[in-house]
């Protein structure tokens, strides 16, 4: 198929695909519910800030996800010394816009970081990602050496018994889970529970004992994200977690949004197969989460706003 066509029959079929809907439904904001009563959220068509405000505006406004006074961690992906892009890391307009509401709804303070993968320094700012963050308001902290980790028990887990959580993280009232959606050469796919990868000191242990199942055990911490936000603005559909041109990446303008990190990433895997076919059964820590009861990989069970920009 034409390059053009394709990204336009992908386009038009991406949120339809993501929750079970016919194609001419795709872009009816069907909900009856009130805001704040649905359980996920996907948005479609505009520029970051744009999607980000009408996506938290249907689950209720950030007042329902940070109180007054509270100290906020939003965990985007830095991993990567590349430019937006290229779309290894979180889109930087999306992160200042999530940095400025949780300000907006009384936070007393809002720290960004991730444990990187390239060199720290050329991450947080060819990422775009440490200087957005800060303009917005938000403290930047360090995740490059293992002093700023504390161990937790992870009792549910199966092949991760423990992890060396960030302290951000640790001593944070809440915190947001903001991933990009892209492909991974050892994961598979980079989505919300993969974004943990970040917020832990040893991922060699994760990668030589089955990583798919580590990806899971450590998404049941029991200090969940009370917000994942999966950005979906550029997808890298090939060649990731790195990417090698901007010809491994495509502009799809969406984002997904839920309390449900097994929803959230359901939803976003079957919307990056618009662009390239990626099975459930080979991203299993999807559903081996789900079998721990953290969250749900039946969208027809939940109540479910599709917003067209």
């Amino acid at each position: 198929m034409e390059r053009r066509n394709f990204l336009k029959a992908a386009l038009l079929g991406s949120i339809a695909g993501a929750v079970h809907l016919k194609p001419e439904n795709v872009f009816a904001r069907e909900s009856k519910e009130a805001p704040g009563q649905n359980d996920l959220v996907a948005v479609m068509g505009g520029e970051p800030e744009v999607m980000y405000k009408k996506g938290i505006a249907a689950l209720g406004g950030m007042k329902a996800f940070v109180k007054k006074g509270q100290k906020v961690v939003v965990k985007p992906n830095i991993g990567w010394d590349k430019k937006p892009e290229f779309a290894a890391n979180t889109n930087p307009q999306l992160v200042a816009a999530i940095v400025k509401d949780c300000l907006a709804a009384g936070a007393s303070q809002v720290v960004v970081f991730d444990h990187t993968c390239d060199e720290w320094q050329a991450c947080y700012k060819n990422s775009g990602i440490e200087d957005a963050a800060k303009a917005a308001g938000a403290k930047i902290a360090f995740a490059h050496d293992e002093k700023y980790y504390k161990e937790v028990d992870l009792p549910m887990g199966l092949r991760l018994k423990k992890a060396k959580i960030h302290e951000s993280i640790i001593e944070a009232d809440v915190w947001i889970n903001v991933p990009v959606l892209k492909n991974h050469g050892g994961a598979k796919m980079t989505m919300s529970m993969k974004n943990y990868m970040g917020i832990v000191w040893d991922r060699g242990f994760w990668h030589a004992n089955d990583l798919q199942q580590c990806i899971a055990d450590c998404a049941t911490y029991s200090k969940k994200p009370v917000l994942n936000i999966v950005d979906a603005y550029r997808i890298m559909t090939q060649n990731g977690p790195k990417g090698k041109t901007t010809n491994d990446v495509v502009l799809a303008k969406a984002m997904f949004m839920s309390k449900d990190i097994v929803a959230a990433d359901t939803a976003a895997l079957k919307f990056f197969n618009q662009f390239r076919e990626m099975k459930m059964e080979d991203v299993s820590h999807i559903g081996k989460a789900a079998k721990f009861n953290i969250g749900t990989t039946d969208l027809d069970s939940l109540k479910v706003e599709r917003i067209k920009i």
